[in-house]
């Protein structure tokens, strides 16, 4: 995976991606990371690979200050036209390198993002450097399930399944192992498919 391929495979992506992603299970599993996160509305929100902004669809998001930041303009473009009357800050950005000042935002959301980026050790660590003292990252994605290694089938599709722009092979506790200063998980729950998909909600307390 790279930038440039990803843009590519995001334009192709961007027509059906709310079919997909944001109905049916995949729908009810987003539901369940905002569970018991109350926003107010003086905390600044980063959305980080928003995609087509069906995360923002599921909070009441009228009155946060939100940024949102996605590296497709395909993508970007439909969550643009969704929330053309909201004040959600929309940007064309690299999550591996965010243009944002140390300690910006009391929530950065990740969904679906670490497992696409080139870089993910990258990725995760912006978002931590972003994060204000105190702050919370809210991750949902898909990771190698916790305990568990690779399947030997997952292991021959991975290679493929990265062409399409995504990464199956992804373990959570080796990217917070090395990335993990003054980060606290908060909780990590199983959301769909046997522990592939998860919900991880980290604090801050540096």
């Amino acid at each position: 995976m790279n930038n440039s391929w990803n843009k590519v495979i995001y334009k192709l992506w961007s027509p059906v991606y709310d079919r997909i992603f944001n109905s049916g299970t995949f729908l009810n599993a987003r539901k369940k990371i905002f569970m018991n996160i109350e926003f107010k509305g003086s905390e600044k929100v980063l959305f980080v690979g928003v995609g087509t902004g069906a995360d923002i669809e599921l909070i009441s998001h009228l009155d946060l200050d939100i940024t949102a930041i996605d590296f497709s303009p395909d993508m970007l473009g439909k969550a643009k036209k969704k929330f053309k009357n909201s004040h959600t800050s929309f940007l064309e950005m690299d999550a591996q390198k965010m243009n944002f000042n140390d300690h910006s935002f009391d929530y950065v959301v990740g969904s679906l993002i670490l497992s696409v980026v080139p870089d993910a050790d990258q990725c995760f660590q912006e978002m931590s450097r972003v994060l204000k003292p105190g702050g919370i990252m809210i991750i949902f994605d898909k990771f190698v399930p916790k305990n568990k290694k690779l399947s030997l089938s997952k292991k021959l599709f991975r290679p493929i399944i990265k062409v399409l722009g995504t990464d199956i092979g992804l373990s959570f506790e080796n990217l917070f192992n090395r990335n993990n200063k003054d980060l606290q998980i908060e909780e990590d729950a199983d959301v769909l498919l046997n522990g592939m998909y998860r919900k991880i909600i980290i604090s801050k307390i540096g």
